[in-house]
């Protein structure tokens, strides 16, 4: 990661954030101590899935949403 002088970015502003633009990273540094990160920020916008993506994959039996035998009910609140 390439050091730049806190003056230097200060003077060339434009220049730094155009190759930030491009990918690069920089630390800014004053008196040889580093004060920051210039780091180009990565997009996570993600594509939603299209719908239908897994149709006719499997079936929904029609008591899908049936209640529940007694003793698995039982099981699941620790009775």
């Amino acid at each position: 990661m390439q050091r730049v002088t806190f003056d230097e970015f200060q003077r060339d502003t434009l220049k730094y954030l155009n190759q930030v633009e491009a990918g690069e990273s920089f630390i800014i540094v004053q008196a040889d101590k580093p004060i920051a990160e210039l780091k180009p920020i990565i997009n996570n916008n993600k594509q939603l899935r299209p719908f239908g993506l897994c149709a006719g994959e499997f079936t929904v039996t029609n008591d899908f949403d049936s209640l529940l035998p007694e003793e698995i009910l039982n099981a699941f609140e620790g009775r």
